[in-house]
């Protein structure tokens, strides 16, 4: 297999894991289908019409976030580290506090129809345009690395079957992440977002089901007590979560990523970029119908996820008790015990499980691409509109567009060598920067011309890819400095403009 596993015992994933498998991925593609119900618009299929309660939009959100990068690769953080990831998620209920009160208002102040709508309103169209560009792009990537990490499970199964023997590792992978991206689409294409949501709940449950699950066999399988294990993995660091100061010394404050400082300001920032900036977010948003709900969705998502952290990184730290010579990687070890040390029956609910995770966020992906696309690209730039029909047929359309693209963009991270929760979170970080600045930009009293917010805006992401590639900075900070660029710039170009403006007498 990939990067050279080597498995300590043989598969123990039977015919019964295969049917709970098959059962759930053909359960859940037609509970997707039944509870959309039928769509009546594109703004029916794309944002509900019917007010969804808010503790399931609570829940879609944590589903949507957490996708199989939870599941396998943050179990991998604290395998090879501690817990300090979890600063992090601290910060996290920061931001999405402050996306409550400033951000969240505003999306039910008239029509809305995209996280970028606001943009149109405050500024122009072109920049309505551009922010949709950027969060395409955006999660074309970050969600890549997702479809490939839901892939490393079922790469693993058909490595130790057989099924392709010899074959190049790519293959492998792309024959997993088509069976998924298959039949997430189906339940997409015809449920529209109440598909989405629902099945988000019902994912939600299976995946947390199945964490709960490792853990108490880790506990079972490992010599000793629940209390002498986490008292010997506290003596060994594996449990620590608040690092004050960076191990390298006050000089690496900014390039160390898990420190207290980093976690809550990077966390902070982080959140607010992408629960109040994204469109992924933002959709589930808008299905609650009302501020109150939404509000309320928002904040207690952000601690779900601390609790739902916490639990995925005490697996990670009971692996690497169990793992202690290895030569799994961060990304596969935790699939690995699934598949190679679990009992028959509980191996293919826990599989059940991290496809329920995949699929949630791929589901997402897939209807907030799809949203962005038609609300901010496709239907403004028609000169002739287009009726409600044709409108759902588009939808849908572009929707199967998104599934393809997603799909091929997954095949560019097989065999990557970081650990991808990392790497998926820094590729939303470099562009969160740029829209969270817009944003800010959009709550100042005084009115920022289109112009100077554009020029902001492309030097967020430019001065943020510049950093990256010439500073050590670490990868929690990045949406921080783009967002000061952004906002530093247009602010700067403002007062240009207005000078200009003043000299010649033109106020337009």
């Amino acid at each position: 297999m990939c990067q050279g596993v080597r498995y300590r015992h043989a598969m123990t994933f039977s015919l019964l894991d295969g049917i709970i498998v098959l059962v759930y991925l053909g359960g859940i593609a037609l509970f997707g289908v039944l509870i959309g119900g039928k769509q009546r618009s594109a703004r029916d299929y794309f944002v509900s019409e019917r007010a969804i309660p808010w503790w399931a939009i609570c829940l879609t959100i944590v589903a949507t976030e957490t996708s199989a990068l939870t599941f396998l690769s943050l179990p991998g953080v604290a395998f090879t580290g501690s817990m300090v990831f979890l600063q992090l998620a601290f910060g996290y209920i920061l931001g999405r506090i402050a996306v409550a009160v400033f951000l969240i208002p505003r999306y039910f102040e008239g029509e809305i129809s995209t996280a970028y709508s606001l943009l149109e309103k405050r500024f122009s169209p072109g920049v309505r345009r551009a922010a949709s560009g950027v969060f395409m792009l955006t999660r074309l990537f970050a969600d890549g690395v997702r479809l490939y990490t839901t892939a490393i499970p079922l790469a693993l199964l058909i490595d130790g079957f057989g099924l392709f023997p010899g074959a190049d590792p790519v293959i492998v992978y792309l024959a997993a992440m088509s069976v998924l991206t298959m039949l997430t689409l189906v339940y997409v294409f015809y449920g529209g977002i109440r598909a989405v949501i629902w099945t988000d709940v019902v994912q939600w449950v299976i995946y947390i089901l199945g964490a709960a699950i490792s853990l108490v066999i880790l506990f079972r399988l490992l010599p000793g007590t629940p209390y002498e294990l986490l008292s010997g993995l506290a003596e060994s660091g594996k449990l620590r979560v608040i690092q004050f100061l960076p191990e390298g010394g006050l000089g690496s404050l900014l390039t160390e990523p898990y420190t207290l400082i980093s976690g809550l300001v990077g966390g902070m920032v982080l959140s607010m970029a992408s629960h109040g900036t994204d469109q992924l977010i933002v959709q589930r948003v808008l299905a609650a119908g009302a501020t109150s709900p939404a509000r309320k969705a928002m904040v207690m998502s952000g601690v779900v996820i601390l609790f739902q952290f916490a639990a995925f990184l005490l697996v990670g730290a009971l692996l690497s008790l169990y793992f202690q010579e290895t030569s799994y990687t961060a990304n596969e070890v935790f699939a690995a015990f699934i598949l190679h040390e679990l009992p028959q029956g509980v191996t293919g609910l826990i599989v059940a499980g991290i496809l329920a995770a995949a699929m949630s966020t791929l589901s997402s992906s897939i209807s907030a691409l799809s949203s962005a696309t038609m609300m901010d690209l496709v239907i403004p730039l028609r000169s002739a509109p287009l009726d409600d029909s044709q409108a759902l047929r588009y939808s849908r359309a572009v929707s199967l567009f998104w599934a393809i693209v997603l799909l091929l963009t997954a095949v560019l991270f097989v065999q990557t060598p970081s650990t991808v929760v990392e790497l998926a979170l820094s590729i939303a970080s470099y562009t969160y920067g740029g829209l969270l600045g817009l944003f800010f930009l959009s709550l100042l009293p005084q009115r920022i011309r289109s112009s100077a917010v554009a020029a902001g805006f492309f030097a967020g992401i430019a001065g943020n890819g510049l950093i990256i590639l010439l500073t050590p900075l670490a990868w929690t900070w990045y949406t921080l400095t783009g967002a000061l660029i952004t906002i530093g710039v247009a602010l700067f170009v403002q007062q240009i403009l207005a000078g200009m403006s003043s000299r010649t007498g033109d106020q337009s």
